[in-house]
């Protein structure tokens, strides 16, 4: 096999000459080469790792088209920069092209080293620029950077300028814009973070071809591990059995990539594709005077790192990077790590993503240095409880002859309308504004939606005062639950949220009726990925159509019960001179209990000896005597219990 290998390399290389280190491919996505001379196609390609072990085993082959399923070899291919050579996919195919390029060995075993989007910037600050013959050299000093680790580069054809950055389209959400001189190149060659991952589940649509097919996979879970395991590309998304039982389908792509792609996707109402958002590699430094977590993550990372108990004193704050560190002394006391035994220190940091509230997405981590042992571990899990009555109100409206202003109350529901009094941090709720009397001819709109912590009054804004969310990824544009049925009801959707430093959240809002209709506002609501739409919010009225009536502020407050675990056996990471192990954790409170009651049951026999003492005070000396050894006895006997316990 290393014979084989050895020529198809050694054949491949008098392609670019004896000085070509390694040989690999450019790949060009959406795209479908139409000049060439055709070697041959291939039916049932599964992957494009496969058609490219084809095009490498065919000493003529120069490129190749792929879609899934089909790899078409080709050869003598005219220079990409001629024009009509490359052209898009067209539907309902979408296509990927990928020619032969020689590389430095640090991508050897990638199916690709570098991807190619014409028309298209990354617009980020650059890490560093460079004179570059051709887009191809471009990638070549992306690839072979030593001073930072480069993930994309923009190369301007005009100025032959190369600006490498250590971002690229994933790390900041598939933020690119068009550029008619630009071309943005990516790496495939870079090692992401894959430990603690988080994926966002896009229903009713599938990739129309994807990287792997990978038939046989017992479960969704196998294949999102495969895709987080995937060697040969930097896996961003995934489907499982929505094209066959048992089968799983791997793809570099995710929503911010395919934004200039030409109909990438397929749509099926019963399919759905699973997206990677973050991930997050945590290592622990134990030091003489403290520890240091640091946190190394794939995604832009804007929001704070904190002692669990200590969220104000012991706090890091991220804007906008890929590695931070949280500094935990060992004799501060406004960190708050705890002493084990000895040598053995303990905390429990949080990664929290927004700057005031805990969310589902935050995470949780113990982390710990013994150094008897010379060893740490890191773990992690995330659980909190919501709990709280809802703000249902049992007052009414008189019925009278003329018309006033309405009686509005605030609930907290599930999205189907459902009082709660418990719910998981992340499930779907939802604030709705009720006019209690139902036969009122007024409307109502919501506008400057606030929630604040019930301990030091920290506050974040929800809505704002045109009525429009502020933060669509905390809270929903506001609507009407039904417009024939219900419609002075408004619901504004939001997952369940608390503040670290308190377990009280309440909520307060300004509501104004309006006759005879409320007009909804118009707002630019941005998703998760970037992408701008305007929707509807009942948020203001049409001033001059619109009678207002008098203005109501209503409130309601939650208790919010913080519900971090913390694993009691944790995956050992190996960091520095300290090679960790798993350790269990001390149960301190059935520890302090179980003393507590031996200290009652000391107190307890002590009294009984002393009443003893006072019955029998007129006996003899000697049986006072032996009296006082038994009880000595008794006592040194529960005190052994004691130390031993």
């Amino acid at each position: 096999m290393l014979l084989i290998s050895f020529i198809i390399l050694s054949l491949n290389s008098r392609i670019f000459g004896e000085e070509c280190a390694d040989i690999n491919f450019e790949m060009f996505n959406g795209y479908v080469m139409n000049s060439g001379d055709v070697l041959g196609s291939r039916t049932g390609v599964s992957s494009v790792s496969d058609c490219v072990s084809l095009c490498l085993a065919e000493s003529s082959c120069s490129a190749f088209n792929y879609e899934t399923g089909i790899c078409i070899l080709l050869a003598s291919v005219e220079p990409i920069s001629d024009s009509g050579v490359l052209a898009k996919s067209q539907y309902p195919v979408f296509s990927i092209f990928a020619k032969k390029r020689c590389v430095p060995r640090i991508c050897s075993g990638r199916a690709w080293a570098i991807e190619m989007v014409s028309g298209t910037r990354l617009p980020v600050t650059p890490k560093k620029r460079a004179h570059a013959a051709t887009a191809s050299e471009c990638g070549t000093l992306c690839l072979t950077q030593s001073e930072f680790t480069c993930r994309s580069a923009n190369y301007d054809a005009a100025t032959r300028e190369c600006a490498m950055s250590e971002l690229d389209r994933f790390s900041v959400n598939g933020a690119t814009e068009p550029s008619s001189t630009i071309e943005y190149i990516e790496s495939n060659c870079v090692t992401d973070p894959v430990n603690m991952c988080d994926f966002s589940k896009i229903t009713g649509k599938i990739l129309k071809t994807v990287d792997a097919s990978i038939q046989n996979v017992k479960n969704v879970d196998e294949c999102r591990l495969m895709c987080l395991e995937s060697r040969y590309f930097r896996c961003h998304s995934f489907d499982y059995g929505d094209t066959g039982d048992g089968i799983c389908r791997l793809s570099h792509h995710s929503t911010g990539s395919l934004q200039q792609a030409h109909e990438p996707y397929i749509e099926l109402p019963s399919g759905s594709t699973h997206q990677l958002t973050a991930c997050y590699n945590v290592t622990v430094h134990c030091r003489s005077n403290d520890m240091i977590a640091k946190v190394n993550t794939n995604k832009l990372f804007g929001g704070k790192v904190y002692a669990k108990t200590r969220p104000n004193s012991c706090v890091a704050d991220v804007k906008d990077s890929l590695e931070f560190e949280l500094r935990l002394g060992y004799n501060d006391l406004n960190c708050d790590v705890k002493q084990e035994a000895p040598g053995k220190y303990r905390t429990d940091i949080i990664i929290q993503h927004h700057d005031q509230i805990v969310r589902s997405t935050d995470l949780g981590l113990s982390v710990r240095c013994s150094y008897d042992l010379g060893n740490h571990s890191v773990g992690h899990g995330v659980e909190l409880e919501v709990s709280g009555e809802p703000g249902g109100s049992s007052l009414g409206s008189e019925e009278t002859s003329f018309v006033i202003s309405p009686t509005v109350t605030m609930r907290i529901t599930d999205r189907q309308g459902h009082d709660i009094h418990t719910a998981q941090v992340g499930d779907p709720l939802s604030l709705r504004f009720h006019i209690l009397d139902q036969d009122s001819p007024y409307q109502i709109f919501v506008r400057e939606l606030i929630a604040l912590d019930g301990v030091d009054s920290s506050e974040i804004l929800l809505v704002d005062s045109l009525g429009c969310p502020t933060d669509p990824t905390i809270m929903g544009p506001i609507s009407t639950v039904s417009k024939d049925k219900e419609p002075q009801v408004l619901e504004a959707p939001f997952d369940a949220f608390k503040f670290p430093t308190s377990d009280i959240v309440q909520f307060k809002a300004l509501v104004t009726p309006c006759l005879p209709a409320c007009e909804p506002v118009i707002c630019n609501i941005e998703d998760y990925y970037g992408t701008v739409r305007k929707m509807d919010s009942f948020g203001r009225r049409k001033r001059e159509t619109v009678n207002r009536g008098k203005d109501e502020v209503v409130m309601q407050t939650i208790r919010i019960e913080d519900k971090f675990t913390f694993p009691k056996r944790h995956t050992a990471v190996k960091t520095g001179e300290f090679e960790p192990r798993v350790k269990d954790c001390i149960n301190m409170t059935d520890t302090i209990a179980i003393g507590a009651i031996l200290l009652l049951l000391q107190i307890t026999l002590c009294f009984i000896c002393l009443s003893a003492q006072k019955k029998k005070h007129r006996e003899t000396e000697k049986q006072i005597s032996s009296t006082s050894g038994i009880e000595t006895n008794n006592t040194l006997s529960w005190n052994r219990i004691y130390r031993l316990s």
